[in-house]
């Protein structure tokens, strides 16, 4: 199928073109005709599908097909759990309305407000925002959400996580009750299902997986090592295989901080992503990485929940996650478009629980072994603390890359920190 099959206009088709594309991918494929119908939309798409272009295409279409007034007030809202994915979904919107007469911002918190609203006081047809500064604009009144026509959540599921449950009940508070719905999310917990019943009229369910699966297109490997070499054994396995772009991950910003020092005083050129760190300092990391000055990315969750990094030849989880559902997220940055890719993990005798869970959710034995020269310790004794097995529902707030400092417990469980605000 091509594009030009989905019913999309000339003026769209044009600006795909030019950046290279001819075939829409499953999501897009399944998502952008209905979205086209004005139908509500309940999507399981995990990054890596082309989904966001699965909901900003359509998107365009049905606004340029209706003039906005000359005030231009918002009509399409935009929800993203992290600022880097809400810069990517505005980078986005910008390329594929080049020859529409659209006008779009994007808003989140770590910055300097000003800028963004005079952007909206100028009129803006789409704002692709994070809850936290939304809601702060508004209080201000420098926004109004009473004209929305099409509301999209993009990443749900983790927009839960992060403990936003209380602030998208503000949000819907806040919009028309009649508009069109768009819901995004990697898994349908029930805590999802909850939330597209309160928010969706009668959706149209969307399902796709990646091109490649994580077992065909990815290389996995365990390596057993005690929790003390870790750092030693991540260093001596990036200088022997001279890798460049490899994206790290930690269970929490205080460890990645670590990681980073000891990188950059072996001589690796380093650099850490999380939720503590300024919108500046995010940003020039993940300029450098992608620009070849920055070879390894260690990172958080959530903080690279969303990144788009093409082609990323390696990912190694320093620490195994708690839920299995992150490992596949994690290392389903790397064999993307066809590419090999490889997804290395090092696991100490505290994690062998939840590599017991992650195996069972991918349905295979990872292969593991033992470097020379780092054999696990037989004296060490497992935590019991750490012994329980990875699920928690409560999903251990700590490794989320949002700040441990003045936090607020919300209605909904979660924690939110509400000096630093994604």
């Amino acid at each position: 199928m091509k594009f030009e099959d989905l019913g999309l206009e000339p003026s769209l088709l044009k600006a795909i073109q030019e950046k290279g594309y001819t075939e829409p991918s499953p999501i897009q494929e399944k998502a952008i005709p209905v979205i086209l119908k004005r139908k509500d939309v309940l999507a399981s798409a995990q990054t890596g599908t082309g989904k966001t272009a699965g909901f900003t295409l359509p998107l365009l279409q049905v606004l340029s097909q209706t003039k906005s007034d000359r005030h231009r007030k918002v009509r399409a809202l935009v929800l993203t759990p992290t600022r880097e994915l809400a810069a990517q979904i505005y980078d986005n919107v910008k390329e594929y309305s080049t020859y529409i007469d659209i006008r779009s911002t994007v808003i989140f918190g770590g910055v300097n407000q000003k800028p963004q609203v005079t952007t909206l006081r100028k009129g803006v047809d789409i704002l692709i925002a994070t809850p936290g500064r939304l809601l702060d604009l508004h209080s201000q009144k420098a926004l109004s959400l009473k004209q929305i026509e099409i509301l999209v959540l993009d990443e749900a599921d983790r927009m839960l996580d992060m403990g936003f449950q209380r602030d998208i009940n503000k949000i819907m508070n806040l919009l028309p009750k009649r508009r069109q719905n768009l819901l995004f999310s990697a898994t349908f917990s029930k805590e999802i299902k909850a939330l597209a019943q309160g928010i969706l009229h009668q959706p149209v369910l969307v399902e796709a997986t990646p091109e490649n699966t994580t077992v065909e297109a990815i290389d996995q490997r365990v390596y057993k090592v005690d929790k003390g070499r870790k750092a030693e054994l991540i260093i001596k396995l990036i200088k022997e295989g001279k890798w460049t772009q490899v994206l790290v991950f930690t269970r929490t910003k205080h460890g990645a901080n670590n990681l980073v020092k000891k990188m950059l005083k072996a001589g690796i050129a380093a650099a850490a992503i999380h939720g503590n760190k300024s919108q500046g300092a995010r940003t020039k990391a993940l300029a450098g990485f992608k620009d070849g000055s920055v070879e390894i990315l260690v990172a958080t969750d959530i903080a690279a929940r969303g990144l788009d990094i093409p082609l990323l030849p390696h990912v190694i989880n320093f620490e195994l996650p708690n839920i299995p559902e992150d490992y596949v997220h994690r290392i389903g940055r790397t064999g993307r478009a066809g590419a090999k890719g490889e997804a290395i993990s090092l696991v100490c005798i505290d994690e062998k629980n939840y590599l017991k869970d992650i195996e069972k959710l991918v349905g295979l034995r990872i292969p593991s072994e033992v470097k020379e020269g780092f054999e696990p310790d037989p004296n060490i004794k497992p935590d019991p603390k750490k012994q329980k097995g990875g699920r928690n529902p409560q999903r251990n707030r700590k490794h989320s890359g949002s700040s441990s400092r003045s936090k607020k417990t919300n209605r909904s469980g979660g924690s939110r920190n509400r000096n630093n605000r994604h």
